[in-house]
């Protein structure tokens, strides 16, 4: 854990997939150099949809003792100085019968569909959300990226999604698509917004936030548009560098 910066009531939250890494990549040094540079100015927030292994995959091992706070699966799972602060699951808040309802039809509905390829690992449970992926989270780099084409000219996740909104109308629950694959679904409010709760308001004079799905339906768009965050989009890892350079270290 970095010592206080500069400006410690300044804070800078990012996503993960697209504005520290691509897509399901892993952090190259030179970026991982550049934040903690940044975190010497201002406090640093890391905010991903992933859970907190897949985010060390990402990151590195031990991410959430690196930066002040941490939040995995949008912050139901939330570090601050590498200590943990709360955890929420999706299966005490909807109960296990809504779960194998909802379980169930995604995968009468994904046995309907005609995509290119389908692989495995459909239905990932999350303990704050469930992730679904039409063509399965098993597949190949080449395999995600030719999927991800096949589906913004489709709109394979988009239908899905508007299917499942009539389905579960009752549940109150937030449909997310984000990264190339798959979305999320989890109860409403549990979005990326969860993780302003652990930021007190005393606490900081601005909070910005950086992330590339920051349209509306996108995984970024609810902290983005949010009232306490100053909200950027960013459209790589390069240009997430560029603009804070600008913003904080010049």
């Amino acid at each position: 854990m970095s010592s206080t910066p500069e400006k410690p009531r300044t804070i800078a939250l990012f996503d993960v997939d697209g504005t520290l890494t691509i897509p399901r990549g892993e952090v190259t040094t030179d970026m991982m150099d550049f934040m903690k540079e940044l975190s010497k100015k201002i406090t640093v927030g890391i905010v991903g949809g992933s859970d907190l292994p897949k985010q060390e995959e990402q990151l590195g091992d031990g991410i959430a003792k690196v930066f002040p706070y941490n939040f995995s699966q949008n912050g139901l799972v939330a570090y601050k100085n590498g200590e943990l602060l709360e955890v929420q699951t999706i299966s005490k808040y909807l109960g296990e019968d809504n779960i194998k309802k909802i379980v169930n039809w995604v995968m009468k509905y994904l046995a309907d569909i005609d995509i290119p390829v389908k692989r495995g690992t459909f239905i990932e449970f999350r303990s704050g959300m469930l992730n679904i992926s039409p063509i399965g989270r098993n597949c190949s780099r080449p395999e995600r990226d030719d999927y991800e084409k096949f589906d913004l000219e489709h709109n394979i996740r988009k239908n899905m999604v508007e299917a499942m909104q009539k389905e579960f109308a009752d549940l109150n629950l937030t449909f997310s698509i984000g990264g190339q694959i798959s979305f999320d679904v989890f109860p409403t409010g549990w979005d990326k917004t969860y993780c302003l709760k652990f930021l007190d308001a005393s606490d900081f004079d601005e909070i910005h936030f950086f992330g590339d799905k920051t349209f509306k339906g996108g995984n970024d768009y609810e902290i983005f548009t949010s009232d306490r965050t100053i909200g950027h989009t960013v459209t790589s890892p390069e240009d997430t560098k560029e603009q804070c350079t600008k913003l904080f270290m010049s």
